[in-house]
């Protein structure tokens, strides 16, 4: 049995944290957040500490070291992106492997960092990259993989999942915090796509705003026209009123169907991570150097056949 902290208790994806922490038969020690409605602990774990400073978090995660039995193996990290590279090096230097959400990190330079953190600690940073794990993508990836290699082809994806007006309250909304709409709901695709298609060649954005997103992506196996938004005014007819989200990915014309199978994703992840077979940061690298060009890159109007249709509108 492992011992977990958590950072970031209160925030969205922790619980799926915690169930993995649990579904793994090990154990959360201690969590931290700012915020004090964690009341999901006690379904899971309600003997862990819990602190909303983190100077008492620190001191008690490092008092921990001194009992062989309680000390710290793994810390997990779901705290705010821009958070991620200071409690990421914090957890390393607490003598623990860290597991951390994505973005990992918005630039390569403090991926660069990080390994230095890691060389000086002994230990190491894993990256939750769950859609490695879906078994739909897997099973692209060899069908790829199974195609002639001088065939390139042609992508489609197009993400929508609406946000209410407590975003742009919220630190998702800053993007000096969140780095971005198309680096805070679009790095885990971009992750994935070049795990099915391999290094990314091209990278033009045609359109870059507070609630969307929209360019051309060029990999060794195919060209990919993105469209990623929070607004729900862009959601398709079949689905505004129904759902609140749409998530699509055509590939020469065929759908990929992934809508399902993310419930246990990260269960999956912690899973690998426990076995030594765990993403980490050079895993990671390639979609932090995708979103950091996205992020800084100028909108330029794009050739017809490399613009999502749904970007036309935004020009």
């Amino acid at each position: 049995m492992k011992n977990f902290a958590l950072i970031g208790a209160a925030g969205y994806i922790a619980p799926r944290h915690m169930r993995a922490i649990q579904d793994t038969g090990n154990r959360l020690s201690v969590a931290y957040d700012i915020n004090d409605s964690v009341g999901i602990i006690d379904s899971i774990s309600p003997q862990s500490e819990f602190f909303t400073e983190f100077e008492r978090f620190h001191e008690h995660a490092w008092q921990l070291r001194r009992d062989p039995g309680r000390a710290l193996h793994y810390v997990s990290v779901c705290s705010p992106n821009y958070l991620h590279h200071a409690h990421i090096a914090a957890g390393l230097r607490l003598g623990a492997d860290v597991i951390c959400e994505k973005p990992l990190v918005p630039t390569p330079s403090l991926i660069d960092e990080l390994e230095r953190v890691e060389q000086e600690t002994g230990r190491r940073v894993y990256n939750i990259l769950q859609l490695r794990h879906h078994e739909a993508i897997l099973a692209l990836r060899e069908k790829t993989r199974a195609a002639p290699a001088d065939r390139k082809f042609d992508v489609e994806l197009t993400y929508i999942t609406s946000r209410g007006k407590w975003y742009a309250e919220s630190w998702k909304g800053d993007p000096r915090k969140s780095f971005g709409v198309a680096t805070n709901i679009g790095v885990h695709f971009y992750d994935m796509l070049h795990f099915i298609f391999g290094s990314l060649q091209r990278n033009v954005v045609h359109y870059s705003g507070t609630e969307k997103a929209a360019g051309y992506l060029e990999y060794e196996r195919a060209r990919v026209r993105w469209f990623l938004s929070i607004d729900a005014n862009d959601l398709p007819p079949e689905v505004k009123g129904k759902k609140p989200t749409f998530r699509r990915i055509d590939i020469d014309g065929q759908l990929l169907e992934f809508s399902e199978g993310f419930t246990d994703l990260h269960t999956t992840s912690y899973r690998e991570i426990l076995a030594g077979r765990g993403y980490g940061l050079a895993d990671a690298r390639h979609c932090i150097e995708t979103v950091d060009v996205i992020r800084t890159a100028k909108a330029t109007s794009g050739e017809g056949n490399e613009m999502h249709p749904m970007a036309w509108n935004l020009r």
